[in-house]
């Protein structure tokens, strides 16, 4: 007899080789605590349980079955939910392990995290900005999805939100911290070994809530954009190459701009602004002219209080569309771009309570873009699968930890498949922070539409 652990309700049982030995094992869904147990078999009638590697849901799973759906002889799992009017299949990504979580010690009330490969090893690193401790963590990646214990490098009084750019041309990354506090953005340039020299301070607009980089006046140095909550209106600071900026120069959006991305939506070569306006429950595009400076902008409706945005091509036209993360309203506004700079009406798709954070690639490797949102009073994410069409499927949601705050993903172990990283507000024990890692590859309901 195996356990299943007190109060489990086991419901359903798979057999099949999870773990690529040729050896039946045995995954068992528990109605009671809503997860999947696996149990590796040695193919003498025992089986060794894997329960640190369980699938947890937000509902009850009913039933289950096992095949090998990707033809990449191994067997995945198909789960259908009590209540629910869709079926989730879970590839095996490792051995015998399916959504696997782990979690690393950060600073004080993390706010925003990015990525990049810091000492030139081509491995990916993260890096997390920590508002509570005015400081960012440093985590270097060792290429298998682990990575080493934070050093701390220290910014101004509660940053906010980091971009990660060589701004002095020396092909080692460099880190921009807006500084929420102190009205300001700290450069900290790289030594390409993964540390990082002491800040360098610069001026932006009243309370800097969000920033990107790009080049805007097309001389191939990298210049910095920031958006300015309290002054409703983006910084420009344009970049000289060598690590250093020109004073700023502001351009006015909407009302409380909480969020900011770049791209080129008129396809002029040229790139572009685009800012959510948390009290306006709009949008703002700035089009840029390719010397610095940009357009008035245009605004768009979308939900209440946009917190987020990300861009890419989700109807395969070769032109931008952007996603928002709706606050207030729990969901997400798709507008699909018309390639001259101006968007369709939003197509509102629900997301999981609070979404906070939106993130946009191919999760399921189908090739077609896929959204993932932080939802941080949910504890949860919510992955929502592209058509590539510009439609999207119903929300799966994951567990995350407590009050997820920001996302990111990456190829973290070297796998060729995109990892997803979430940064966890609160701890569960409120005296720690955690950085959870959460390997989506595998927990893609990549054919949950067959059962619509």
């Amino acid at each position: 007899m195996i356990d299943t652990g007190s109060n489990s309700h086991p419901i359903s049982l798979a057999i099949g080789d999870f773990n690529g030995d040729k050896k039946k094992d045995i995954a068992v869904a528990n109605y009671g605590t809503k997860h999947v147990d696996m149990m590796l078999g040695d193919d003498k009638g025992t089986f060794v349980s894997q329960t640190s590697y369980e699938i947890a849901f937000d509902i009850h799973p009913l039933v289950m079955a096992s095949g090998d759906f990707n033809n990449d002889k191994q067997s995945e799992i198909a789960i259908a939910y009590d209540g629910s009017d869709n079926v989730d299949i879970f590839a095996a990504y490792d051995h015998g392990s399916f959504a696997a979580k782990t979690e690393y010690s950060i600073g004080i009330n993390p706010r925003s995290i990015a990525i990049g490969d810091f000492n030139k090893d081509t491995r990916l690193d993260i890096i997390i900005v920590n508002e509570g401790s005015d400081d960012v963590s440093v985590l270097l990646g060792f290429g298998n999805g682990s990575f080493e214990t934070e050093t701390r490098y220290s910014v101004g009084s509660y940053p906010e939100a980091i971009a990660v750019g060589d701004f002095n041309n020396d092909t080692r990354l460099d880190i921009v911290v807006a500084n929420w506090f102190d009205d300001d953005v700290s450069v900290l340039l790289g030594t390409g070994n993964g540390s990082f020299a002491n800040q360098t301070r610069y001026s932006a607009g009243s309370d800097p809530q969000a920033i990107a980089i790009g080049d805007f006046n097309d001389d191939t140095r990298l210049d910095i954009v920031v958006a300015n909550s309290y002054s409703n209106e983006v910084s420009v600071l344009l970049g000289y190459g060598n690590g250093s900026f020109a004073p700023k120069t502001n351009f006015s959006v909407g009302s409380y701009p909480e969020a900011i991305a770049i791209g080129d939506v008129n396809n002029d070569n040229r790139l572009d602004i685009i800012v959510t306006n948390a009290a306006g429950n709009n949008v703002s595009i700035l089009l840029g002219y390719g010397d610095g400076s940009f357009k008035n902008q245009s605004m768009y409706s979308v939900g209440i209080y946009p917190r987020s945005v990300a861009i890419g091509d989700f109807n395969n036209d070769t032109r931008l569309d952007i996603v928002i993360a709706n606050y207030h309203s729990n969901d997400v506004s798709v507008l699909l771009g018309n390639g001259n700079g101006s968007f369709g009406n939003e197509t509102k798709y629900s997301a999981g309570t609070r979404p906070q954070a939106v993130a946009v690639g191919d999760f399921n490797g189908d090739t077609r873009l896929d959204i993932v949102v932080a939802n941080v009073a949910g504890n949860n994410i919510s992955i929502l699968l592209g058509y590539g069409n510009g439609s999207f499927e119903k929300q799966t949601k994951y567990s995350a930890g407590s009050g997820p705050l920001a996302i990111t993903f990456g190829d973290f172990n070297n796998d060729t498949r995109l990892d997803i990283i979430v940064v966890n507000y609160h701890s569960n024990d409120k005296t720690k922070t955690d950085v959870f890692k959460y390997l989506l590859t595998l927990t893609c309901s990549q054919y949950s539409h067959i059962a619509r």
